[in-house]
């Protein structure tokens, strides 16, 4: 069954195509949604509680005995009822997919061995190790490399090809991987976000170095 919508208002400047995230009632994020899922999350009452700031406002039908026309607000963190298996059971082993996007992202969109900065077209996948030399496929062989760089690395390792890396690549934990999943973070989302990020974890550093940025703005 799917909400009836005939209106919908954005509060401030976010558009439609902000994300919504969504966790269990234990507070613990589980995945990205768009306005229309959370809606129907609110229309079948799965929602348990909010968090965050409103986003949008949906007007629907009007009661014909009460004369009030129903009104739905989506904020932007929805806790949900129920159970949520697999992810929920694994959680603390789960290994997320690994493609260059979330690859990127989780370096910084910097090269690891020059230090620049690069748009995502410009930058590439390298094994550490290469897979000639026995390396794998897997987030703690990988890095963020530049074109120049890796063409340089060749199929060698950093050692041997008389380079070095600037960070150690690691496995991003679920909570990480989902923030790397996010097209637009917005701040009360990355601060809920990092409270279920290690604090050992480069990802903390960098985001609340930005959370700083914007509460200093």
């Amino acid at each position: 069954m799917t909400a009836p919508m005939s209106e919908l208002a954005e509060f401030g400047s976010q558009d439609l195509s902000q994300q919504v995230l969504r966790t269990d009632v234990a507070g613990m994020p589980l995945e990205w949604i768009d306005y229309r899922d959370a809606v129907r999350l609110y229309h079948t009452e799965q929602v348990a509680y909010t968090c965050g700031t409103p986003l949008f406002r949906i007007y629907g039908g009007t009661n014909a005995v009460t004369g009030l026309r129903s009104r739905i607000e989506v904020h932007s963190i929805i806790a949900t009822h129920g159970r949520t298996h697999g992810i929920a059971e694994l959680r603390d082993r789960y290994t997320p997919p690994l493609n260059n996007k979330t690859l990127f992202r989780r370096d910084g969109d910097l090269c690891l061995y020059c230090g620049q900065r690069f748009l995502a077209r410009d930058l590439t996948r390298d094994h550490v190790r290469p897979l000639s030399q026995g390396g794998s496929d897997a987030w703690q062989n990988v890095v963020t490399a530049c074109r120049r760089c890796n063409n340089h690395k060749g199929g060698r390792t950093p050692e041997q090809a008389g380079m070095e890396l600037i960070a150690v690549p690691f496995t991003p934990t679920y909570a990480e991987y989902i923030y790397l999943k996010g097209r637009r973070v917005l701040a009360d989302q990355m601060e809920f976000l990092l409270a279920h990020i290690p604090r050992s974890s480069p990802l903390h550093a960098r985001l609340s170095h930005s959370l700083q940025s914007v509460a200093g703005t």
